[in-house]
């Protein structure tokens, strides 16, 4: 059996990415007639058709997908090869973070805290959904990816969900006089409300714990974002749920004060990262510690 040709690969793998053989050949600099060449070659090896015409545009066969799923893995682990090598040699170590945008910055600014102001260290933070930060982490575009969701590993991907952290759920809201400490199961009845999402883990836990005890909040604000449900904690005058690590700023200054912990309910943070063939030095540095609170 012939070794696989790596560049007739790659050419397939561009060709699959554009679906389109013209835009694949002007990102590679080649002509569509070379193009078409190289993955004629690579489907002569393969011994099956890679993609159908339909229109203008390529078509992945079934045997073309599976050859694209193994394509990407191939080339991310090049990527990933390429990346932690250069790395290591480098006297600026790069560590690209992604997390979910519901996660709180505060939280993420603790994590990251001992990072901040090192001159031998370049950080690069993004955010999006978790299926974004995945995918990327996938393509290892991404190192770690910060997520208030646990995943599993699948058929397509093994990935390392490590826990981070968990921190209590909290009410908290504008200052009560000393004399009026507040009563969970009787001021929270009927009280304006601020909470996460209904698809977030906190809200669900919280909607439980009201069902059980009979509760019946007005929720006058459902926020996915940590940053927004933060502003609005601080500035509309409503009582909202939240870790307290999402408003330790107002909670340490006396513009919010803590009302109560809701018993039983947390949040967990988890660091998600592939399977990795090398280890990190700052990634490993970074998971080694605490967020703290």
């Amino acid at each position: 059996m012939r070794r696989l040709n790596f560049h007739h690969l790659h050419y397939f793998w561009a060709v699959a990415r554009e679906g389109n053989l013209t835009r694949a050949a002007e990102s590679l600099h080649v002509s569509q007639s070379a193009l078409s060449t190289q993955i004629r070659a690579l489907e002569e090896q393969l011994g099956h058709e890679l993609f159908i015409r339909s229109g203008r545009n390529l078509v992945l066969t079934e045997a073309g997908h599976l050859a694209l799923d193994y394509a990407d893995n191939i080339f991310a682990l090049g990527n990933e090869l390429q990346t932690t090598l250069m790395g290591s040699l480098q006297s600026i170590q790069k560590l690209r973070v992604g997390a979910v945008a519901t996660l709180s910055r505060n939280f993420q600014e603790n994590l990251l805290r001992p990072f901040l102001g090192r001159h031998d260290v370049q950080l690069t933070l993004e955010s999006g959904s978790l299926e974004d930060m995945l995918e990327r982490l996938s393509r290892h575009t991404l190192d770690v990816v910060l997520s208030n969701r646990a995943v599993s590993s699948d058929a397509g991907q093994r990935w390392r969900c490590r826990e981070l952290d968990r921190q209590s759920v909290c009410l908290v809201g504008p200052p009560r006089q000393p004399s009026a400490p507040f009563d969970l199961m009787q001021d929270l009845q009927g009280a304006r409300l601020i909470t996460p999402g209904s698809s977030s883990d906190v809200r669900r836990q919280f909607n439980i714990f009201c069902d059980n005890h009979s509760i019946y909040p007005n929720i006058c604000a459902e926020v996915d974002d940590m940053a927004m449900l933060r502003l609005l904690a601080r500035d509309s005058g409503d009582i909202a749920l939240l870790p307290a690590v999402v408003v330790q700023d107002e909670l340490q200054s006396g513009c919010l004060s803590l009302y109560t912990v809701i018993p039983d309910l947390v949040e967990q943070f988890y660091a998600i990262t592939p399977r990795r063939h090398l280890n990190m030095g700052i990634l490993d540095s970074l998971l080694g510690g605490n967020a703290g609170t």
